[in-house]
């Protein structure tokens, strides 16, 4: 590959800069230029609602690579620059600086911008929505102090981090949730019914089924949230976390091909040769599902990252890992690996004892496990997701008895 070409990342997050090391790592010895929109060197967000907000990490412990490891990988780092435009036949983007910086090949790692509470209130001083670390920094001033009346708007995952958070600080929290068990889309009823119970168990005023008309204040601040039967809540703090929408204006104004996310193969190659998109807002296909899929997980940003600069380098891909997560609340800790499509109408068999929070989760569909959960109990993940790769027939009974190893499991079911 010749050395005089340049490769452009178009997202200074995770995602992009894993594909730069992916680059490097393949052998790609041309010129890499890293467009980081924020004035901050690339960072992972899961600490952001986690360990940073809590204040047991701090701003160095997000970053996924020290500042001079992209000196001396030969990336250039642009902070504080955005791509404004994206013109394809001439082959270069316009920055947010003015410049035009031309490409032989573009990753658009643009990532995901949290989706804002649509009703009246949503700019008063203490509403709080968390995408950045300066973000996470400012929410994290608020919540220091404690004692104060904190309202968080959605109770996905965001949400039920930040109350775990709050409730450190000694806060009063309320959840609102407009589901009638938190979670229940992601996990189902009953292991979202363990999420509910740890929050309520922990001083969080948890209430489901509860929709939000507007947020109240003035010119000093917040000072509550409207429901939609009327009642008015006090806040001192209002966080909004009611999900995500991928950022695709680039890509829908120069034409390509846009679906949930940014269309793209298995090798993150979108329909123009020498564009390719990763993370948070890349619709990718999946060989095992036999469709795209868009995952704003760490993992998910971690690995397709690293894969998608490893293609661009010309190496053969074809992306198929197990979408993985994980959460730290209170304390509980969970790590889930499987495929959300092959859950609905599967059967749940639990392992362990859901009333003290420590046991696994199986979702199992024709015999053969599609996805797991394990809450509070470790090292246990990999052969989980070996389970879900070899998609072995399992016995369900067999699979919930806590006297059989799960790796003897698996060694007696592939012979």
């Amino acid at each position: 590959m010749s050395t005089d070409q340049t490769f452009v990342i178009v997202g200074g997050g995770l995602a992009g800069a894993r594909a730069a090391e992916g680059m490097r790592t393949e052998g790609f010895e041309g010129r890499i230029v890293l467009l980081a929109e924020e004035d901050e060197i690339p960072y992972i967000r899961p600490p952001l609602s986690k360990e940073f907000l809590t204040g047991a990490m701090e701003r160095d412990g997000t970053r996924v690579h020290p500042p001079e490891w992209y000196t001396e990988n030969r990336v250039e780092l642009r902070r504080g620059a955005s791509a404004t435009a994206l013109a394809r036949s001439a082959h270069d983007v316009t920055l947010s600086t003015g410049e035009t910086l031309r490409y032989d090949k573009l990753l658009l790692a643009t990532g995901a911008s949290p989706r804002r509470f649509p009703g009246p209130g949503v700019d008063l001083i203490g509403v709080h929505h968390l995408r950045s670390v300066a973000e996470s920094a400012h929410l994290r001033e608020w919540l220091e102090p404690g004692l104060r009346t904190v309202v968080i708007i959605g109770a996905g995952w965001i949400g039920l981090e930040v109350a775990s958070a709050a409730i450190g600080y000694g806060n009063v929290v309320t959840v609102l949730g407009l589901e009638t068990v938190p979670l229940n889309i992601a996990l189902g009823d009953e292991a979202g019914a363990v999420f509910g119970q740890l929050h309520r168990d922990n001083g969080v005023d948890l209430r489901m089924q509860t929709g939000v008309s507007e947020i109240l204040g003035d010119s000093n601040g917040v000072t509550g949230v409207r429901l939609k039967d009327g009642e008015v809540i006090p806040a001192e703090v209002v966080v909004v976390g009611i999900g995500a929408i991928p950022n695709v204006s680039l890509a829908t104004d120069a034409g390509l091909r846009v679906g949930n996310g940014i269309v793209v193969d298995s090798a993150f190659r979108t329909d123009d040769p020498d564009i390719f998109a990763v993370g948070d807002v890349a619709n990718v296909f999946h060989p095992v599902l036999g469709h795209g899929i868009r995952i704003e997980h760490w993992a998910n940003a971690e690995n397709a990252g690293r894969e998608a600069g490893r293609s661009m380098a010309g190496a053969e891909i074809n992306y198929d890992a197990i979408p993985y997560f994980y959460t730290d609340q209170f304390d509980l800790g969970m790590e889930y690996s499987g495929y959300a499509d092959l859950t609905k109408g599967a059967t749940v068999v639990f392992r362990g004892d859901l009333a003290a929070r420590r046991f696994i989760a199986f979702w199992v569909a024709d015999n053969r496990v599609v996805a797991g959960m394990n809450v509070n109990v470790w090292d246990v993940n990999e052969t989980v997701q070996r389970l879900i790769r070899t998609g072995v027939q399992v016995d369900h009974a067999a699979l919930a008895d806590e006297s059989i190893a799960l790796e003897d499991l698996l060694a007696s079911t592939t012979g």
